[in-house]
């Protein structure tokens, strides 16, 4: 029993413990309405003209109390012309001159100097945090004490002609540092032998040999342009043709111009001595570690795995100097006219010599060496959403000087960085969404710096990356914008552009004031009748570019834009000094774009984009052009392989309804989007989720047939061209000369499967546009 039940009865007791609650009560009372009070007289008498957000006729909904207005508030486009104004020409020359001054090679300690020069640039214009990426990645150098040559020998072994060690210093490019051409991940090795002409070193060019000339190159060097298909796509079709070496050539017809016979450093045409370097790696990311980042942990194959996909025979770059002179040897018939380039010779198809007895030799001394790479990542955090991500990026190494490639690109996005880290330094303004800008490392051999981050990060990647915006060069002419990207990216694209003024003075009195108007005049996106579709190209993303990582590992939408030449009127493969050591900070300031006008509408470009990327409310993806996209695939996928597939396929339609039931999908979602209440945070975070949930959707586990790394369905570079993108690229690359296939029926079987897969694909895509609760259809 309670203690006090054996009280006295008395009343005493109960009279003090009446009068105490009473106390009690009473005070607690008289705080409440103390309370009340204060809470009326600040709520009317300090702030007399605002009301009760709940009351709100414009904040209905679930807008609550004490949410800050800035969780539903939309991006502020003056904060856009504010960046696109405080975008400084002058700076950018700046940043340039100080890249070029020195070869900055990835694993180099100039490499690694600039680098740690951004990072403290970053840090000074306000960015929230900045680290360097350590990653240890097998790269490929020439050795110094036994340089790379190509000779012609006589019937005795003599050496009749040998090319010079380096290119010929015009303009003071003859820095110690700087290394003679050579084509990374080159096996070493002294080859000798008969020599063949195969113009491009296509597939088809081989194939016309065999039926045009009943010649095929079985242990033969094979001489092939520069030009039409990746470096590496040579000397990998070459090697599967039984080649022993590859030496590759710039063509004056493909590097040079009839209208203008002066070259380099009068003209940006490549004179006879230059070369083009560059990787022979058909992989992306570091080669001993694939589909895992190169990190202390990693395991790392041998070189001699099978997991490991290195060039398999010698190649050398070579310039039209050079080539002439062996080229001039050249016995056998006369190449077709089509295969005739600049070269004041007789093309002749070999193999062997004009001269009895006479041979190429090949000596390639180049070494894979294990280094570090080094990216820079700079974080501005987002005000509302920093764990979503909008990035920037461009490569910091260069086989040179790199004024063009990668270094005009890395100017760009300094200048980039300033002007968004001042303005929120300033306190002026704070994005929604964080923004990331990446120096990439070692992208010449590979995409192995982007490649090796987004193989550590992926995960966070997939979850949280809105976007990728990619500057690789940022100005290879000064005609026009040239864009390749996903479709969700194409609108904001074009709108970003729309905000640029043009930096050509003919062309602003012409009446086209944006950059964007001259785009749309160069490049018209004409339909499958020529009718103008009134918007400008923008191509598909192929490989070549650190935008493949994020876009086939993690799905991260990406789109890639620079100015670029007049490609009507110069019919050349590449700008012309591209990859040489003439790639020069003069080539830029006395040739291309002597005021950077050029490089700093590129870089308002990128600052608009990234902030209406960073900035909006709702993300600014249009998902009704990937449904337009789609169908465009299927056109051109019906074109080149319909009547086969029809007779193999008895799903073959099914391609086009499932594009239609995406179709429908994503009008239904575009509708919800447009009636949803957008003082709804948690609605506006779902659809954003849905939006930037769609680009990975198309990924698939096991990734493309015998490319697992390569994720996306539909956008891949062809693989018979590493530059070249190809839609449904899994599916062309299995039907790609399936009637040599050793097993012609297993292939097919390959093809119904891949098929498959691409069919749910698409229609798991569609369900990610569905009502978060009702992405279920009824069967």
């Amino acid at each position: 029993m309670p203690k006090f039940d054996m009280m006295d009865g008395s009343n005493a007791g109960k009279y003090h413990s009446n009068r105490k609650r009473n106390l009690i009560l009473g005070g607690l009372c008289a705080v409440l309405v103390g309370l009340c009070v204060g809470i009326l007289i600040g709520r009317y008498g300090i702030c007399p003209g605002q009301s009760d957000p709940e009351s709100t006729p414009e904040k209905d909904g679930v807008f609550l109390p004490g949410i800050p207005e800035a969780i539903i508030k939309d991006g502020d486009p003056e904060i856009g012309k504010q960046l696109i104004d405080a975008v400084d020409n002058t700076k950018i020359e700046e940043y340039l001159r100080l890249l070029t001054l020195k070869p900055h090679v990835a694993g180099s300690q100039n490499n690694l100097d600039l680098g740690n020069w951004i990072k403290d640039k970053w840090m000074e214009w306000g960015f929230d945090d900045v680290k360097l990426t350590p990653y240890d990645v097998l790269l490929s150098f020439p050795d110094a004490n036994n340089p790379n040559v190509v000779r012609v020998l006589n019937e005795t072994g003599g050496i009749v002609y040998e090319s010079p060690l380096k290119e010929a210093n015009l303009t003071g490019e003859d820095d110690p540092d700087a290394l003679p051409p050579y084509n990374a991940y080159s096996p070493a090795g002294l080859v000798k032998g008969d020599m063949v002409f195969v113009n491009y070193g296509r597939v088809e060019d081989y194939d016309w040999l065999e039926k045009n000339a009943s010649m095929n190159v079985t242990g033969k060097i094979v001489i092939v342009r520069y030009g039409k298909i990746f470096r590496g796509s040579k000397v990998q079709i070459a090697a599967d043709h039984g080649a022993t070496g590859v030496i590759i050539f710039s063509d004056p017809a493909d590097y040079t111009w009839k209208g203008d016979p002066r070259v380099y450093p009068e003209t940006w045409w490549l004179p006879g001595s230059g070369s083009q370097r560059g990787t022979i790696f058909l992989g992306d990311g570091d080669p001993l570690t694939p589909d895992y980042p190169a990190i202390k942990t990693a395991y790392r194959y041998p070189e001699n795995a099978s997991e490991v996909v290195l060039p398999e025979i010698p190649a050398h770059p070579i310039g039209y100097d050079i080539a002439e002179k062996i080229l001039r040897e050249m016995g056998g018939e006369e190449a077709p006219l089509d295969w005739r380039g600049g070269l004041n010779i007789t093309y002749r198809l070999g193999p062997a010599l004009e001269k009895t007895g006479w041979k190429i030799q090949m000596n390639i001394s180049t070494r894979n060496q294990i280094k570090t790479a080094y990216n820079v990542i700079g974080v501005i955090r987002g005000q509302i959403e920093p764990d979503r991500y909008v990035l920037m990026g461009n490569h910091r190494d260069a086989w040179v000087y790199g004024a063009i490639d990668p270094s005009s690109g890395t100017a760009v996005m300094m200048e980039t960085a300033r002007v968004t880290g001042q303005l929120v330094k300033s306190g002026k303004w704070r994005p929604r969404r964080s923004i990331m800008f990446c120096s990439w490392g070692a992208e010449e051999y590979g995409l192995l710096g982007s490649t090796e981050w987004v193989e550590q990060y992926r995960k966070n990647l997939r979850e949280r990356a809105v976007a990728y915006l990619n500057v690789d060069i940022s100005m290879q002419g000064n005609d026009t914008i040239r864009a390749l990207g996903t479709p969700l990216l194409y609108r904001a694209t074009y709108e970003a552009a729309k905000k640029v003024p043009n930096p050509n003075p003919a062309e602003r009195a012409a009446g086209r004031t944006t950059a964007y108007d001259t785009w749309l005049h160069t490049y018209p996106w004409k339909d499958e009748d020529g009718n103008s579709r009134n918007i400008p190209v923008i191509g598909s993303l192929g490989s070549g570019s650190d935008y493949a990582p994020l876009l086939h590992k993690a799905g991260v939408t990406a789109v890639d834009f620079r100015y670029t030449y007049d490609t009507n009127k110069y019919k050349v493969a590449s700008y012309p000094l591209y990859h040489s050591v003439y790639e020069t900070f003069y080539a830029v300031k006395n040739i291309i774009d002597k005021e950077f006008e050029y490089h700093r509408a590129i870089s308002r470009m990128a600052a608009e984009l990234a902030r209406s990327l960073a900035d909006s409310l709702i993300i600014p993806f249009n998902v009704s052009d990937y449904s337009w996209a789609l169908e465009t695939y299927r056109k051109a996928l019906d074109k080149d392989y319909g009547d086969t597939l029809k007779t193999k396929l008895p799903n073959y339609d099914d391609l086009r309804e499932v594009i239609a039931n995406f179709s429908t999908e994503v009008e239904a979602f575009n509708d919800r989007v447009a009636k949803m209440n957008r003082n709804d945070p948690m609605a506006i975070r779902a659809v954003n989720d849905q939006l930037s949930l769609l680009e990975k959707a198309f990924l698939d586990n096991e990734g493309l047939p015998d490319r697992s790394q390569k994720k996306h369905l539909l956008l891949a570079e062809s693989s018979t061209d590493s530059y070249a993108s190809s839609s449904f690229p899994g599916l062309v690359d299995l039907l790609f000369e399936i009637e040599k296939a050793p097993d012609v029926d297993a292939r097919w079987e390959r093809v119904k499967r891949h098929f498959s897969v691409i069919l749910f694909t698409i229609d798991s895509a569609s369900s990610t546009l569905r009502d978060v609760i009702r992405f279920i259809p009824e069967n």
